[in-house]
């Protein structure tokens, strides 16, 4: 019986009301306030040098000069283009450099890569080495990570090994996401936007002072896309790759001294869409091109396809300060269930069952998956040293349980659709970890700092097939229980040269508990596997340059990670499994670059070159069913191709980004202009190679123009994004035809924002 979760009817007039009574009470709220200065006019402000960039990399705030890590932050005015068009967090790809993001599920479930390290399962069970910190607390379902970017105040993304100071299998970075806090001053703004196949996007912040101990901030966001995809099939226009979106977050500030605060976060989101849309035969055999002909616009599927999502979660964040110390204490908690169905084989009927396209069908794929029961847990104490002299700590404890349920259905496409196939998943996990980092300052240029964390890991586990699709008998209970412990460390040091000009160095070992996969829908079996570690050896320089007017980022890394979980995604069945590779090499080097060129001229660089390479002479995976052209030598096992060699999947060797902005005073406002970039070189999708399915070079632009005034309070401009039209196969299904799904298409529109 299938699982679901709550109608977007329940749930989406809760989320408008929301945000319509923030941006109905905003401009009352406000009326009677004095104008905000624009940033540059406040006083200390120089509107010709950059300002300074915090982060919490280091679990402190410090100037990113001084972090002895590659990390690259967003925030601001980029961010605000970025996210002004209805996209999910999937837009961030390729925005800073290294990190890289697809999802074969649409919003819903996106996969991070940082250097080419990553993960491209795509069972709800899924382990991922990118950790991503929404609010200081750690989101460890696939599910979670797609939560909505609204209301932040930075985005922070730390590359490298982060395993001492932060909770969950963070072997190759974080993804960091800070909202915009509550604050004693009456703010707010709310935005909204109209653009291509009625997409549009409503964001909007209230924050209030209640009294002077407490302060409260409500933000929302709605976002929603007509359907504009034709079924040609079914004869039904505007059928596909539609959404409806919102989510809100509320927090309360209590601070009743400076030795103290309490700061409460609540926070929900709920999605109701299509799920990813898989196009029959789109890829031109023995090429990577897309087939003459290729329209957006139109599919042809007999199949179903729904997806919905509910989330809800909350924290609290306590903070003492205690003579010479800071208390920490952060209690997280996460639910999140989802129901997903799409017509996996992307076209109709079946070779056997004629008519059947577009091209050949050698059978039906119509499936789902669900997350009926889901919770996360997570506590954290921590103790922060804040001595005058030049020895400073932190450490502390913490504790993360997550308790999950997935369903998997396979459904009989050529008989109407009914249920034929049926398989469930259990599993609980429970980790703690005790942590502590020192740092030393040597002499005033010179600082040193160390860490370690000690990590015990435990899943047990339990899958069961129900219903087998193909008529074998069902399984019976299949169980795992993998468990782990150990020792995580890093070493740096940071060295000024000059005032505005450090270099530093760091060698820093990761760590991810052993996973489990137990996608039984079509196998029998269960695949786990064990832990993998990753040593990194990274060194660069961080400088600001010509009186402030520039920021320059360089650095340098080598990494091996040892018994690296790879996911060996489809080949002749839709089915997962998991393995280890003796070793894969990560190296390469990444720029970050800002300069004011000239007044008004604003221009933010990134760069990356990443070289990737599983490294075992044995290690075989059963290529495609779909017949691609295979690259691989054959393996000792009939059906397998060797690996080894291979670059990490969804790994590419260069991303680049790029923006420029240009304002002029007109009248008592701004007129300006801002232009973004963003490139990726071609990828693998699988982790065997073949001419088909790598994904060609994409570079997607965007273009934004507009006129702010009221001291910059109020804005209005229009935009696109993927102005050249680009279209690229971005990610394909590989065991029945020859598969593939796209990226965005282009969007025209307009925004307007108004502060207060």
């Amino acid at each position: 019986m299938s699982h679901r979760v709550s109608s977007w009817g329940r749930g989406r007039m809760a989320i408008r009301t929301a945000i319509l009574m923030m941006a109905g009470a905003a401009p009352a709220a406000f009326a009677q306030q004095a104008p905000v200065e624009p940033e540059a006019a406040k006083a200390g402000s120089d509107p010709t040098q950059l300002e300074a960039v915090t982060v919490t990399a280091e679990r402190r705030r410090e100037n990113i000069r001084d972090v002895p890590i590659s990390v690259s932050t967003l925030s601001d005015e980029n961010l605000a283009v970025f996210v002004s068009n209805g996209q999910d967090v999937r837009l961030l790809a390729a925005r800073v450099p290294s990190l890289n993001i697809e999802s074969s599920f649409g919003r819903a479930f996106p996969r991070f890569y940082i250097r080419g390290y990553g993960n491209t399962d795509f069972d709800l069970n899924a382990s991922q080495p990118v950790s991503l910190i929404y609010d200081d607390v750690v989101l460890e379902s696939p599910l979670l990570k797609g939560f909505p970017i609204f209301d932040l105040a930075q985005i922070e993304v730390a590359r490298g090994p982060q395993g001492t100071l932060f909770g969950r299998n963070t072997p190759a970075g974080v993804v960091k996401f800070d909202s915009a806090k509550p604050s004693f001053n009456r703010e707010g703004y709310v935005s909204t936007s109209l653009s291509s196949y009625l997409t549009t996007n409503f964001e909007g912040a209230i924050n209030l002072p209640l009294s002077k101990e407490w302060a409260i901030r409500a933000s929302g966001l709605f976002q929603r896309r007509s359907d504009f995809v034709d079924n040609q099939f079914t004869g039904i226009n505007n059928n596909l790759e539609g959404y409806n979106e919102g989510a809100v977050r509320l927090q309360a500030l209590y601070q009743p001294s400076k030795d103290f605060s309490a700061l409460f976060n609540l926070h929900t989101r709920q999605l109701d869409g299509t799920a990813r849309v898989f196009r029959a035969n789109i890829i031109e055999p023995g090429t990577n091109d897309l087939v003459d002909g290729f329209r957006r616009s139109e599919v042809s599927q007999d199949g179903r396809n729904e997806q919905d999502l509910h989330g809800t979660g909350g924290s609290v964040r306590l903070r003492w300060n205690v003579g010479d110390y800071s208390l920490h204490s952060i209690s997280g908690y996460e639910h999140v269930v989802s129901y997903s169905r799409g017509d996996i084989d992307g076209g109709f009927g079946a070779s056997f069952a004629p008519p059947f396209g577009p091209g050949f069908i050698p059978f039906p794929a119509e499936s789902a998956d669900g997350l009926p029961k889901h919770q996360q847990l997570t506590q954290e104490f921590r103790v922060e040293s804040n001595y005058s002299g030049p020895l400073n700590f932190q450490g502390g404890l913490y504790y993360f349980f997550e308790d999950i349920t997935i369903d998997s259905f396979n459904f009989d496409t050529l008989a109407g659709g009914v249920q034929n196939g049926y398989a469930v998943q259990e599993q609980q996990n429970n980790a703690a970890a005790v942590f502590g980092s020192v740092t030393f300052e040597l002499t005033p240029d010179f600082k040193l700092r160390g860490g370690l964390r000690y990590t015990v890991d435990n899943k047990n586990f339990v899958a069961e097939q129900l219903q087998s699709p193909i008529g074998a008998p069902p399984t019976g209970e299949l169980y795992a229980n993998p468990d782990d412990t150990d020792l995580s460390w890093d070493v740096s040091g940071t060295y000024k040269l000059t005032p505005t000009i450090s270099a530093y160095a760091r060698v820093a070992r990761g760590f991810r508990a052993p996973s489990v996969q137990g996608r039984l829908l079509f196998g029998s079996t269960l695949s786990v596997a064990r832990s993998e570690t990753v040593l990194s050896y990274e060194t660069g320089i961080k400088a600001d340059l010509f009186d402030k007017r520039a920021r320059i980022a360089f650095n340098l890394f080598r990494s091996e990670v040892d018994d690296q979980q790879l996911t060996a995604v489809g080949g002749a069945a839709n089915f997962n499994s998991l393995l280890n590779a003796d070793q894969a090499l990560l190296q390469g080097a990444e720029l970050d670059f800002k300069a004011i060129l000239a007044k008004n001229l604003l221009l933010t660089l990134g760069a990356s070159y990443n070289y990737t390479e599983i490294r075992d002479a044995g290690l075989a995976v059963a290529p495609c069913g779909s017949g691609c052209t295979v690259l691989d030598a054959p393996g000792t096992n009939p059906g397998t191709v060797v690996i080894d060699g291979n670059s990490l999947p969804q790994a590419p060797k260069v991303t680049g980004n790029f923006t420029l902005r240009y304002g002029v005073p007109v009248g008592a406002g701004e007129a300006f202009a801002l232009t973004d970039w963003a490139y990726r070189s071609t990828v693998n999708f699988f982790l065997y190679e073949s001419v088909e399915y790598r994904g060609k070079a994409l570079l997607e632009g965007g273009l934004r123009a507009g006129y702010l005034w009221g001291d910059g309070r109020y804005e209005l401009a229009a935009f696109a994004r993927n102005i050249t039209g680009t279209t690229r196969v971005v990610g394909g299904i590989d065991f029945n035809n020859l598969t593939g799904f796209v990226n965005e298409p282009r969007l025209f529109g307009a925004q307007f924002k108004a502060s207060f």
